[in-house]
């Protein structure tokens, strides 16, 4: 007889059976569709993978040649466009190969920013009674775009040059738009989502969540149709007997050829036994992590550091570790489940601080595509969820008796009841994601109904502030007392002894506690003692009494001995990082009225972190720890993945943009800025902003350009994308200014059987999600073109 697991595996098998004849029936529709109906983008817009894509509602109009047949179709938002963009104000991004926009009869010299005054679809088909989807197309009188040819794409063998190299018409900044979905909804099969997921690709019917953390990892999983189950895997092979361990060290041991051998418990137990000799040859990595965060220069060649000293490159290190969770998980899954349950029934989701850049993030992706946790036809199995949002999203489901008792704050009267049955809409709170390598603060308010969910009020701020930091300041400690030399001499000579040294610390760190007065003691490895007497000629004892600490001892037993003080120390300069962030944010106008305070991650399962903070701004806001505080962002991250979309609204945590011509503006523009391109002067390195840092962007919310390529045979289009912290940004040459990345679209898959005269590429920016997105389409066919953003290939 089947187990009731295995009959819910296979009922979700069948489910996804029948959303995938569903996007196949819609897809036979589509192709069969009018065409006349289906062009331009106030049309449905049906992706290659099914997707329905929100668009602009913009103002549709046709260009015409002189014989009256179609040429092309564009779009532009009059409204949103800035004052400075109206009229005859040219614009030129800098896009390798291009073409100016302009008007018919116009010369090159006076093209410029066009106005375009066309109702939309939408408003024409308001006032007629006539169902959008039905409407014929109209002939404007006026607002035609043509393309002029530039002779600055470059050749296959040609530099790409700088921001004169093309032109075209940037649309609106962000705004919200109304999605025509539900305009023509009704001519597909009732049973098709009307979202913006791919209903191709959405075949998974359980989530696995991994929080790859610096110092611990582990993952959970929950089924579709049992969100409100989360199983956490505890099973690890090697760790303590005896011991239920919640998660992993993030440790990984290569053979010397560099092949996988074990992570976790397995790869430092293994790295142990290693005999002295030997390790030197094979690569121990610990603590890799917090290499995306402190790298300002990351890019796809980041080497790590091994145990031994070699370099390897980081991406096949990360890749390793989550090729190892996915195994795991799969054979868990399958175990559990009796039944065989593949990578394509998962829906992966990844942890990662969320003060970390747009590269890291695209790191942690192509690690893990290498892993083949994912592939790259279809990314959105693959979520990347933002530490302090999924510790958000799991505290306020929390009930008040799961959280750790406070006598300093009320006790509720229904220790049943839900934290979020005590939020009302508009009220705010804090998350402080302490974890290993960085700490991570963001602020949420509750939003109104009917769509709830979450609004991010101030962009994540943090550092690298994590526990490692009370590491090292132990490891300065050994410095002081054995001194430099002989510490990093053990590192090389001795990196099992060293690395047990560690473990033995980790421990008694877990241990320290404001309320105890008992001495803790660090068992130092034999392998230490025994090198330091070979090196020094003089022992341990000697070396710790001539050091003059008062708190520090020798231990007959062979162990270091801590006074609660001491242990303190080593804490309080961490701890008064995190403590000073709480107060700044606390203190920002735009934050004021925050309520409660919710600590998480495996940092804050210190005793003493906990006590110092609700010290300091105890008084201030209500502090809520979940008992299980070091599993919160694990369990929150399975809800995210559930849901991707309760967070609403984030902050940009930078100005981004591209670098434009302007019509060159005596006064205005700095006269080193002036450049004349068929004579027309120019102001060159404008830049042209799609975002703001802090600003508020909506799921959804859209930045929208139109470009289009200055041959026929062009391949490629590539537009530099840069940076800035700074809200108000002019030139993309200012020093706060940065080139962070690229943006490319692929122009080698064709639908035409002839080449038009001119090709329109509609590329649309999502800020809102976690990662920042992209998509184009060709406006002639209504085919998505391969558009990608690429942040580690600067």
């Amino acid at each position: 007889m089947s187990s009731p697991r295995k009959y819910e595996v296979e009922l979700e098998r069948r489910s996804s059976y029948l959303d995938q004849q569903v996007g196949q029936r819609a897809r036979e529709l589509f192709r069969t569709t009018d065409t006349n109906l289906m062009s331009g983008p106030d049309a449905l817009q049906l992706r290659l993978d099914t997707s329905l894509s929100r668009t602009p509602q913009g103002r549709s109009t046709t260009s015409h040649t002189e014989n009256g047949n179609q040429e092309h179709e564009t779009t532009t938002q009059e409204s949103f466009l800035p004052p400075a963009l109206h009229g005859a104000e040219g614009l030129s991004l800098e896009i390798y190969g291009a073409s100016v926009m302009r008007r018919p009869g116009e010369s090159p010299q006076d093209a410029g920013m066009a106005e375009i005054t066309n109702t939309s679809l939408e408003e024409t088909a308001s006032r007629s009674g006539v169902r959008a989807e039905e409407q014929e197309p109209k002939t404007p009188s006026k607002g035609e775009w043509r393309g002029v040819i530039t002779d600055s794409t470059p050749t296959d063998n040609e530099t790409p040059r700088s921001p004169t190299s093309g032109a075209v018409a940037p649309l609106s900044p962000i705004t919200t738009t109304p999605s025509h979905q539900d305009q023509v909804i009704h001519t597909l099969p009732d049973a098709l989502d009307k979202t913006n997921n791919s209903v191709s690709s959405e075949q998974h019917f359980v989530v696995v969540a991994i929080d790859f953390g610096t110092t611990f990892s582990g993952y959970a999983f929950s089924f579709l149709r049992n969100p409100d189950s989360i199983h956490v895997m505890r099973k690890w092979e090697g760790g303590d007997p005896g011991v239920t361990n919640q998660k992993v060290p993030t440790t990984l041991l290569l053979t010397p050829t560099g092949l996988f051998h074990s992570f976790g418990f397995a790869a430092r137990d293994n790295y142990h036994d290693l005999e002295p000799g030997e390790a030197k040859r094979w690569m121990y990595f610990e603590r890799f992590k917090m290499v995306l965060h402190a790298n300002t220069d990351l890019h796809k060649g980041t080497q790590l550091t091994a145990g031994n000293g070699k370099l390897w490159p980081a991406v096949e290190v990360f890749a390793h570790a989550l090729r190892f969770f996915k195994d795991h998980a799969l054979q868990e899954l399958t175990d559990q489940s009796c039944t065989q349950i593949n990578n394509d029934d998962v829906r992966w989701v990844i942890t990662v601080p969320a003060i970390w850049r747009q590269p890291a993030k695209q790191f942690m992706r192509e690690a893990a595509y290498k892993a083949e946790m994912v592939s790259r036809d279809y990314p959105e199995q693959l979520l990347i969820a933002l530490e302090p949002e999924a510790a958000s999203i799991y505290c306020r489901q929390l009930r008040y008796h799961q959280l750790v008792a406070d006598a300093n704050s009320p006790q509720p009267a229904a220790p049943q009841a839900t934290v979020a049955a005590d939020m009302a809409p508009g009220d705010r709170y804090m998350v402080v994601d302490c974890g290993g390598g960085t700490v991570d603060l963001t602020v949420h308010q509750l939003e109104e109904e009917p769509l709830g969910g979450l609004k991010e009020l101030h962009k994540a701020s943090g550092g690298p502030y994590g526990s490692i930091g009370v590491d090292e300041a132990f490891e300065q400690l050994l410095h002081n007392i054995f001194g430099s030399e002989f510490i990093e001499q053990l590192k090389r000579k001795r990196p099992a002894g060293w690395v047990d040294l560690l473990v033995a610390f980790e421990a008694r760190k877990r241990a320290a506690s404001p309320y105890k007065t008992n001495p803790l003691n660090v068992s130092l490895p034999f392998s230490f003692i025994d090198y330091f007497k070979k090196t020094k000629g003089s022992s341990v004892e000697a070396a710790i009494r001539r050091s003059g600490y008062k708190y520090i001892k020798w231990s007959s037993q062979g162990m270091l001995r801590m006074s609660p003080e001491a242990m303190r120390e080593l804490f309080l300069p961490t701890i008064s990082k995190i403590v000073g962030q709480v107060i700044t944010v606390l203190q920002k106008p735009d934050v004021a009225g925050i309520k409660y305070l919710f600590l998480v991650g495996g940092f804050s399962e210190s005793p003493l972190l906990q006590h110092e903070l609700r010290a300091a701004v105890g008084q201030s806001v209500r502090v809520m720890i979940p008992q299980d505080v070091g599993l919160s962002i694990l369990k929150g991250a399975v809800l995210f993945g559930l849901d991707p979309s309760v967070i609403r609204v984030r902050r940009s945590a930078l100005t981004y943009g591209v670098g434009i011509l302007n019509k060159f503006v005596y006064g205005k523009h700095p006269p080193e800025k002036l450049i004349i391109k068929d004579g027309v002067e120019w102001c060159t390195d404008v830049f042209d902003t799609f975002v703001t840092i802090d600003q508020s962007v909506a799921i959804g919310d859209r930045v929208t350009r139109s470009y289009t390529p200055a041959r026929h045979s062009q391949t490629n289009i590539v537009i530099n994308i840069y940076c800035s912290e700074r809200e108000n940004v002019q030139y993309i040459t200012e020093t706060h200014v940065q080139k962070c990345g690229t943006l490319k679209l692929d122009l080698t898959r064709s639908d035409y059987t002839v080449a038009p005269h001119r090709r329109e590429l509609q590329t649309t920016m999502q800020f809102g999600d976690t990662e920042i997105r992209v998509t184009a389409l060709d406006i002639l066919t209504c085919t998505s073109v391969k558009a990608t953003i690429d942040f580690l290939n600067k």
